[in-house]
């Protein structure tokens, strides 16, 4: 059953690729089409995000907080850390912000893809509409 479930995975859920982005950075690039209303960052490993206050975090060595300050979402008070952990990663992390997205993330922490996306093509969701706040990079 195992094997049958995760060739189903990669038949109809796997749709991106990381790579070096033109705006920022490493980004999430589309491997095929992506169809309107389309989860692209489905997994099949289930994950939450914890809340750890910044005062929490003191006692991180220095390398490990800057990883948490590079690759997880926080504001002024609080981090949220993947209950993956941080060796595993979430292609969701290398997504990139722009003003004119062509995904969003749901209350749920799901995504859905804006518009039909073609191959190649960078995935951005507006991380001030995700997250609240002013993002300025």
């Amino acid at each position: 059953m195992k094997k049958k479930h995760l060739f189903k995975h990669l038949a109809e859920d796997v749709y991106c690729r990381l790579g070096v982005s033109p705006v920022h950075g490493i980004g999430v690039f589309a491997i095929r089409t992506i169809e309107k209303g389309v989860d692209p960052l489905r997994s099949l490993v289930s994950h939450k995000e914890l809340s750890f206050t910044r005062d929490e975090l003191k006692s991180l060595p220095k390398g490990v907080r800057q990883q948490i300050d590079m690759f997880c979402y926080y504001d002024d008070k609080e981090v949220l850390v993947s209950t993956m952990g941080l060796n595993t990663m979430d292609f969701a992390i290398y997504v990139n912000h722009s003003k004119t997205p062509n995904i969003k993330m749901k209350k749920d922490g799901h995504f859905e893809a804006l518009t039909k996306l073609k191959i190649g093509e960078e995935l951005f969701m507006d991380y001030d509409d995700s997250f609240g706040g002013e993002h300025i990079f």
